[in-house]
């Protein structure tokens, strides 16, 4: 069931959240977020990775969903405003729950990104010790990403998925629980009364997740000049160079593109959609035509927003591309048409 997060244990937590992150580039609200005043959403429980980057720019009351498909959801139905949920990590790519769930769901639109360090802890129930542990639970994503540790510290240990880390935490709380440790945040193990018996467990020092804000449709934000544009884009049909047409749109525009992940369109066997990162802001020429282009070429587009970049980096445009060449180049094709003027004598 869905869960209220807020009161002062959020904005304790809030704040430890904010002052880890306040010297990083992971800082800083969401452009295209008006207002955090409506009530939002966040694919839950409390103590998840996806619950820290939500408290990373607010600490007021959301809603805790216990999927990301419940999250989402909610958003369409107008139960909250917006929701946060991972959609990439460092080391692991894509979170295919949420990508599918854009995809093929009523749609949305992401309205902002927030990107947070992600460091994981074995947490234990008071009195248990690293030697007696033989049953660890945690989520997938995350024992991708300790699971060098795992085998050269815990060798017999097994390991169960969970639904999430903080859920992880919150059933190993439980005496009852056949686990004996979770894999999960500092936070989750603080939120749950559990010992810390290792901390700093992951294989890749520096992993960050990826997380977006995602609302119902509407107008799309004012460009920051440091934008990114998501979309989806269908091939017309499974042939060579199919894939090919669909980069050169982006290619011969100058732009750059961040992410492209194959995902199953879940029809037949082999038929793929391309989910698709781009520099730049729907209303920068260079991408605008770039999406003109593959309305052209493909199938289907859907747009999924244009929205500030979290790490504020802008794109290196090359010579030819910016507005104004293509304004100047518009112009020029316009004065082909006007009438010559007279011959100078």
């Amino acid at each position: 069931m869905p869960g209220r997060t807020g009161g002062r244990g959020a904005q304790v937590l809030a704040l430890a959240v904010r002052r880890s992150l306040s010297n990083g580039p992971f800082a800083g609200a969401p452009a295209g977020c008006t207002s955090l005043d409506d009530v939002l959403g966040y694919f839950g429980p409390a103590g998840t990775f996806t619950h820290q980057a939500l408290l990373s720019i607010t600490d007021e009351e959301a809603i805790a969903l216990p999927s990301v498909a419940q999250a989402l959801d909610a958003v369409r139905s107008g139960e909250v405003e917006r929701a946060v949920v991972p959609i990439e990590n460092s080391v692991e790519g894509g979170v295919s729950a949420t990508l599918d769930e854009l995809i093929a769901g009523e749609r949305l639109v992401i309205v902002g990104e927030i990107v947070i360090p992600v460091t994981f802890g074995l947490y234990t129930r008071p009195g248990t010790r690293l030697a007696d542990v033989r049953h660890v639970l945690t989520h997938g994503h995350a024992l991708a990403q300790v699971r060098q540790w795992l085998s050269r510290e815990l060798p017999d240990a097994l390991v169960t998925a969970a639904g999430s880390t903080a859920g992880a935490a919150q059933e190993v709380a439980d005496p009852a629980s056949r686990h004996d440790a979770a894999v999960c945040a500092r936070v989750a193990g603080e939120i749950y009364g559990l010992d810390e018996v290792a901390y700093g467990i992951e294989d890749n020092p520096g992993a960050v997740t990826r997380f977006v804000m995602v609302g119902r449709p509407g107008p799309v934000a004012e460009r920051t000049g440091t934008d990114k544009t998501t979309l989806v884009a269908y091939m017309q049909e499974d042939r060579s160079g199919a894939l090919l047409e669909i980069l050169e749109q982006f290619a011969v525009r100058g732009v750059n593109l961040t992410r492209i992940e194959s995902r199953p369109t879940k029809t037949v066997l082999g038929s793929y959609c391309f989910a698709i990162d781009a520099e730049g802001h729907l209303h920068d020429n260079r991408v605008a035509e770039a999406l003109l282009g593959l309305h052209r070429i493909c199938r289907g587009v859907i747009f999924l927003g244009s929205y500030a970049r979290a790490d504020e980096q802008r794109p290196d445009v090359p010579p030819g591309f910016s507005d104004a060449d293509f304004r100047s180049a518009s112009d020029w094709l316009a004065d082909l048409e006007r009438p010559a003027g007279p011959t100078p004598a």
